[in-house]
């Protein structure tokens, strides 16, 4: 859009879809957190670093990538991965590539948190989103939300 090309209002239903999006983006996170604290068990921050690196070969992966993956800044990850290094839950090597940069490495305890957790997750998962578009076409929404979280 040019800066001489007046700002398109929002029509009603895009209004209201764009209030309902951003409360979600918010209060789904809370929610799944406070399910998980209440649980005793991972905070949803530690779940979803361990869940990474439970995906990828070798469970192995450069905290860059990590940080990325779970989108947080470096800093923010390495925050978290000190948290689960002191715990043993996670172990950091240097990389091979170059020396210069760290893997993240999931440890066998973990894998065994990750697990233990994995319930609450889902469960919390499904109560607060998945419950609430049963019957709805997922495949066409879940086209739209990688839509949109890959517009640049």
């Amino acid at each position: 859009m040019s800066s001489k090309e007046p700002a398109k209002p929002m029509s009603a239903a895009e209004d209201a879809f764009i209030r309902a999006l951003s409360r979600v983006l918010l209060a789904m996170p809370r929610a799944v957190e406070h399910d998980m604290a209440r649980g005793g068990l991972l905070p949803l921050s530690e779940y979803t670093a361990l869940m990474h690196l439970s995906e990828v070969e070798g469970r192995t992966m450069r905290m860059s990538e990590l940080a990325s993956v779970s989108n947080l800044s470096l800093s923010g990850m390495t925050r978290i991965v000190d948290r689960l290094e002191r715990r043993s839950l996670v172990k950091r090597v240097r990389c091979d590539e170059d020396g210069r940069g760290w893997n993240a490495v999931l440890t066998d305890a973990g894998l065994a948190a990750l697990t233990e957790s994995w319930p609450i997750h889902l469960a919390s998962v499904r109560r607060h989103v998945l419950d609430h578009v049963q019957g709805e076409d997922l495949n066409q929404l879940t086209k739209v939300l990688q839509r949109i979280a890959t517009d640049p």
